[in-house]
């Protein structure tokens, strides 16, 4: 194996025409490690130095990337994935899953070697449970006398979606299917529609309009959008995906106002609710939230995706759709 540091930005735009073919075309919780996603965050939400290890075979083939940086954390320098922690659902190194054990073996092997930058700590968050780096990195640090502390993060709930939405009401308990009928029977009785953004409209306005509801949401929401970086943020992944075809942005609205929106990915058989938004005052007593979020669903289950994914986070309503736990772990490292 042959190792290269890479540490200036650069690095994403030398990368391009191969980063995106390392990402695991077997498991669908690899949107994060695309590099749009990886390049957009150090623009706008960089912390520290970057730290990109490229691991090649003998024959130049390029096997793997570790997209990490060094973040400076109570006097000790910190190893961590570029997207680290709050904006970003699942993390990995990047390669083909038959190939982590090589490149994690080859990062471990130059991060403990005379030519890389000091560290303390590797930290490494939201790894989902199906990575083999959850089970990987541990033993391949405690060959080299390293101790590797595996714990759970936090728990990603996600519905598996049936066939239809009346199978998927049906999975529900009693109480909850109906309450889901009932809002959204009074909802379409008070002159209620949804939909999603699409080439006929203003995607600038679209993504304003969303980030304006998101912020009214409640008061952390509106703290999240006025630091540095992160409107800007959005704004730039919205009109990337929106290109792609990947940004599902729904929004919900009554009598032609805007009163809830969602702004989801749409990835290989999984649709990532990211985030949203709505008017917790004037539209209330309609459920604008959870109504949008039905047709969310049973818009996913009408163009075939396999996973409806709440990405991070235990909130009671999660549960109340029928998700069940998914978990990421946190791996930490000390020298």
């Amino acid at each position: 194996m042959k190792t290269y540091l890479h540490t200036d930005p650069q690095v994403f735009e030398q990368l391009a025409g191969r980063w995106d073919d390392l990402v695991e075309p077997g498991r669908s919780n690899t949107f994060f490690s695309h590099l749009t996603w990886q390049k957009t965050w150090w623009q706008y939400l960089q912390r520290g130095d970057l730290l990109i290890i490229a691991v090649q075979d003998d024959a130049g083939n390029l096997l793997g990337i570790a997209p990490w940086f060094i973040e400076q954390l109570e006097h000790k320098n910190v190893i961590r994935f570029i997207g680290c922690v709050d904006v970003t659902d699942y993390m990995d190194i990047v390669a083909h899953d038959k190939d982590k054990e090589a490149v994690l073996q080859a990062s471990l092997d130059f991060l403990l070697g005379n030519g890389a930058p000091p560290w303390d700590l590797i930290d490494l968050c939201n790894l989902p449970e199906s990575s083999p780096t959850v089970a990987l990195l541990p033993r391949l640090a405690a060959n080299y006398g390293l101790e590797a502390n595996v714990a759970v993060q936090e728990v990603c709930p996600e519905i598996v979606l049936p066939t239809t939405y009346e199978d998927y009401l049906s999975g529900l308990d009693k109480k909850q299917r109906h309450e889901l009928r009932r809002k959204r029977r009074r909802a379409e009785a008070s002159d209620v529609s949804w939909y999603m953004v699409r080439k006929e409209h203003n995607l600038v306005a679209e993504v304003d309009s969303f980030l304006d509801l998101m912020a009214k949401s409640n008061e952390e929401k509106a703290a999240f959008l006025e630091e540095p970086g992160h409107r800007v943020f959005f704004e730039d992944l919205g009109q990337a995906y929106f290109e792609t075809g990947e940004l599902s942005l729904i929004f919900l609205t009554v009598g032609g106002q805007k009163a809830a929106a969602m702004w989801q990915f749409a990835y290989r058989d999984r649709m990532l609710l990211y985030n949203s938004g709505l008017d917790p005052v004037e539209f209330s007593a309609l459920s604008p939230g959870i109504v949008l979020l039905t047709y969310s669903i049973e818009d996913a289950i009408s163009r075939g995706f396999r996973y409806y994914d709440f990405l991070r986070g235990g909130e009671d309503y999660k549960y109340r759709m029928g998700a069940v736990d998914t978990q990421v772990f946190n791996i930490v490292i000390g020298r």
